[in-house]
C-alpha cells in the first residue's frame, strides 16, 4: 500500500443532518456514543495499511480538524501521516469547494507532491468495514482506468442513490443519477452466483495518478457521482467493486438514528467490537461509567457517564453523560459532553439546568446533542406526531426530537 493514498471528503455542508451539523461538519457527529463519523473511513485505511491520508474540509471545520489532530498521530520514522486540507483560495482558484470532484481537483497539487501509483478517495459520513488492499487489488486486476465500489440494493431504495449498470466482467457499460421507476428494468446487473442485483455507488472511488490528472481537467466537472463517473464512463475502463456487507450512508436524520439505535441490537449489523479491524477514536482517559440502581435493556453506555436510578431501553449513552433519578428513556441518542461540570460551575451559572438530563424526565425517539442542559420533569414526546417543525429550543426532522448541541430545556416543558 505504499503506493496508494487515501483521500476523504469531510467538506460538505450536510444540511440534511440539521441541527447535528449547526456548529460541526458532518464528519464530526457523533456515533455510537464515543467515536465520531470522520472515525469509520480512517480506520479502514489504516487497518488497511493504507497510511498516507488526506482530509479534505470545508464547513464547519474546527471540530474536525481538532479531533483529528489529537487523535491520529503516528511514529516519527513512518511515513504515515492524517493531514488536513482545508479548504483554501489561491491565485488559480478563488472559489471554495463547489463539489466533491472539485474538492479533489483544488487539492490536487498537495497530492502530486507525494510518490504515488493510486488514490482511493472516500466520503467522511458512511458507516461500514472494508479491506481497501481488496479494492486496490481488483482496480489493478482489472487495469481499470477507474474503479468503483458499489452495493447492491431494493428497487424501492434506488432512487436515493447513483446506479451503475456492469457486464459479467465487472465492466460499467451505464450510469444513472436517481433514476425513476420507469427506468429501473434496464439497470439490473447480472452478479455471479447472485443474479440481477441493482447497484448503488458507495462514492468509494480508484483512480491511477495519471487518469485522476485527467478526469479533473475540466473544472466544470464538479462531482464524481454527476459529473466525473458519468462521463468516464462511455470511453474509460472504469469497473464495479462489489461490496456486500453492511454500508450505510448517514446523510439524513433518519439514517443517522437508525443506525445508531441497530447498534443496540444484541448483534449488531456493524461490529465495533472486531479485534481484527478496530474503530479508532480520541483517547480520552476517562473514569469508568457510575450506573446506581438503573435498569439498562439494550444499552450502548460509553465512557465517565453518571447514571442515577434510570431506566434506560435501547439507546446509546455517550461520553460524559449524566442522567438523573426516575427518569426513562427509550429509543433515543443521548450524545453526552464534552466536560464535566463542577458544583460550583452548575451555581454560578444560574437560572439554567445543568449539563445532562435531570430527574423525572420522559424521553421517547430523540436525541440529545452534547452539553445540553435538559431540566427536571421533561417530556420529550412528540405526542403530536409532527415530522418537521422548530420549537423553542428544539427541532423536529423526520418525526424525531432533536436537542441542539449547548441547547436548553427548562424544568417541566413538554415537548
Amino acid at each position: 500500500m505504499k503506493d496508494a493514498l487515501a483521500v476523504i471528503l469531510g467538506g460538505g455542508r450536510g444540511t440534511r443532518l440539521f441541527p447535528l451539523t449547526l456548529h460541526r461538519s458532518k464528519p464530526a457527529v457523533p456515533i455510537a456514543g464515543q467515536y465520531r463519523l470522520i472515525d469509520i473511513p480512517v480506520s479502514n485505511c489504516i487497518n488497511s495499511n493504507l497510511r498516507r491520508i488526506f482530509v479534505l474540509t470545508q464547513y464547519n471545520s474546527e471540530s474536525l480538524n481538532k479531533h483529528l489532530g489529537l487523535t491520529y498521530k503516528f511514529d516519527l520514522f513512518s511515513s504515515a501521516f492524517v493531514n488536513v486540507l482545508a479548504a483554501e483560495q489561491t491565485e488559480e482558484s478563488p472559489e471554495w469547494f463547489q463539489g466533491t470532484a472539485d474538492a479533489v481537483r483544488q487539492s490536487l497539487r498537495h497530492l502530486l507532491a507525494h510518490r504515488w501509483s493510486e488514490v482511493v478517495i472516500l466520503s467522511g459520513d458512511q458507516l461500514y468495514q472494508l479491506d481497501l488492499q481488496r479494492l486496490l487489488d481488483a482496480h489493478r486486476r482489472n487495469q481499470a482506468d477507474v474503479t468503483v465500489a458499489v452495493t447492491p440494493v431494493e428497487a424501492e431504495l434506488t432512487s436515493a442513490f447513483g446506479i451503475l449498470k456492469a457486464n459479467r466482467q465487472g465492466r460499467i457499460t451505464h450510469f444513472e443519477e436517481k433514476p425513476e421507476a420507469a427506468r429501473l428494468p434496464g439497470l439490473a446487473s447480472e452478479v455471479d452466483g447472485v443474479g440481477p442485483l441493482y447497484l448503488a455507488s458507495m462514492g468509494i472511488y480508484v483512480f491511477g495518478r495519471q487518469m485522476l490528472e485527467q478526469s479533473l481537467a475540466d473544472p466544470a466537472l464538479v462531482d464524481f457521482g454527476r459529473h466525473v463517473i458519468p462521463q468516464a464512463v462511455p470511453t474509460l475502463r472504469v469497473h464495479a467493486f462489489t461490496y456486500r456487507g453492511y454500508w450505510e450512508d448517514v446523510g439524513t436524520i433518519r439514517s443517522y438514528f437508525d443506525a445508531n439505535i441497530n447498534l443496540c441490537q444484541p448483534v449488531p449489523p456493524f461490529d465495533f467490537y472486531d479485534a481484527a479491524n478496530p474503530v479508532y477514536t480520541r483517547p480520552r482517559f476517562l473514569a469508568a461509567s457510575k450506573v446506581e440502581r438503573c435498569t439498562l435493556t439494550n444499552v450502548l453506555m460509553s465512557e465517565g457517564c453518571i447514571v442515577v436510578g434510570a431506566d434506560v431501553e435501547r439507546s446509546i449513552v455517550g461520553i460524559r453523560s449524566r442522567i438523573g433519578h426516575n427518569t426513562r428513556i427509550t429509543e433515543s441518542l443521548v450524545l453526552g459532553a464534552d466536560y464535566y461540570e463542577t458544583a460550583a460551575e452548575v451555581a454560578a451559572v444560574g437560572g439554567v439546568p445543568p449539563i445532562g438530563i435531570g430527574s423525572d424526565c420522559v424521553i421517547r425517539r430523540a436525541i440529545v446533542d452534547k452539553n445540553a442542559r435538559i431540566g427536571r420533569g421533561v417530556q420529550i414526546l412528540n405526542e403530536k406526531g409532527d415530522v418537521n417543525r422548530d420549537g423553542e429550543g428544539y427541532f423536529v426532522r423526520e418525526g424525531i426530537v432533536i436537542v441542539p448541541k449547548d441547547g436548553v430545556i427548562p424544568d417541566g416543558m413538554v415537548i
